[in-house]
């Protein structure tokens, strides 16, 4: 993996960053991908600004290796956020669901590397005429939220690649070394991984989360609420409650109200598999061990030299 643009450009050993997800990426897991060599994420999705402040503190007193933090750009307080990451020094700013427009320059002007997430051809070149310094192409096999076009990731990166000048990071459905591979092959220069790192000791969602996406099969999650913003769940009591509307017809107002407030905090980080949102990726279903993620990043590179040198005897 020598002369790679986005380890270049971060500043780390491997091209892995693990994604910024809800309820999930705080201090503890962002700090163990690092230090590993990747990139840790801190998930300011579900966190409340001085929450955001704690967990940054937190990691800078647990290591001095690169590190970043995912903002979704339709966050309430984005302004208060954006003030913190500034403030707080923090080297690396992964943007999504929004508009890279509103915050790019200023966040590259206060000395911030700027990654910015999209799902199709059309948001990225926009990212790119914004002035990020990456892009994360994401298909929709990701879990949590997602494009509404539908495309696979590996339809996605090809498309991607074609049309941007920037280095490209894939997301969506890399669980192995070898799917890692199979995205470089396809023009990307690195991998965000998520689904994989909910299942390590490190991650803060519940136990019973966890426990739940360990048991997930192939046909377990399914992408939903495209009304509101599209969203891949794992299918328990309150998806099928969604999936009751729909066969009724039902409104987006209605299932905004089923929807309400505080869902993925109920199910992913409070364990209520009931009427929680759990929010994962299909990659889930590879997923049946639960492992520190220093041990998962190795496994990665691991795994991906393996199935390199496989292929290269076929030659």
């Amino acid at each position: 993996m020598k002369n790679n643009s986005i380890t270049a450009l971060l500043g780390i050993r491997y091209p892995i960053i693990q994604a910024g997800m809800v309820w999930a990426s705080g201090w503890r897991l962002a700090s163990a991908v690092s230090k590993a060599g990747g990139l840790g994420l801190i998930g300011a999705g579900s966190m409340y600004p001085e929450i955001v402040r704690e967990h940054i503190q937190k990691y800078k007193q647990a290591t001095s290796m690169p590190f970043g933090v995912n903002v979704p750009l339709l966050y309430p307080d984005i302004d208060k956020i954006i003030d913190i990451i500034v403030a707080e020094k923090v080297p690396i700013v992964f943007t999504a669901a929004g508009n890279p427009n509103l915050w790019t320059k200023h966040l590259k002007s206060n000395g911030c590397i700027v990654v910015h997430v999209v799902s199709s051809v059309k948001f990225a070149l926009k990212a790119q005429e914004a002035g990020v310094d990456a892009i994360v192409a994401e298909g929709f096999e990701a879990g949590g939220h997602n494009g509404r076009e539908e495309t696979t990731t590996m339809t996605l990166l090809p498309l991607v690649k074609k049309a941007i000048k920037l280095p490209l990071i894939a997301a969506g459905g890399i669980g192995s070394g070898p799917a890692m591979l199979a995205a470089m092959a396809l023009g990307a220069d690195g991998v965000q991984v998520g689904s994989r790192f909910v299942a390590t000791p490190e991650a803060s969602s519940h136990s019973a989360f966890k426990k739940a996406v360990l048991e997930a099969q192939q046909d377990s999650t399914e992408l939903t609420l495209k009304e509101l913003t599209p969203v891949r769940l794992l299918k328990n009591p309150f998806y099928d409650k969604i999936k009751a509307l729909y066969a009724q017809g039902t409104s987006a107002d209605e299932l905004s109200q089923l929807l309400g407030r505080g869902r993925a905090k109920k199910g992913m980080f409070e364990g209520d598999l009931i009427e929680g949102e759990l929010e994962i990726g299909q990659v889930a279903a590879q997923i049946d061990r639960i492992l520190p993620a220093a041990e998962i990043v190795n496994e990665f590179i691991a795994t991906y030299n393996e199935a390199l040198e496989r292929l290269k005897k076929l030659d």
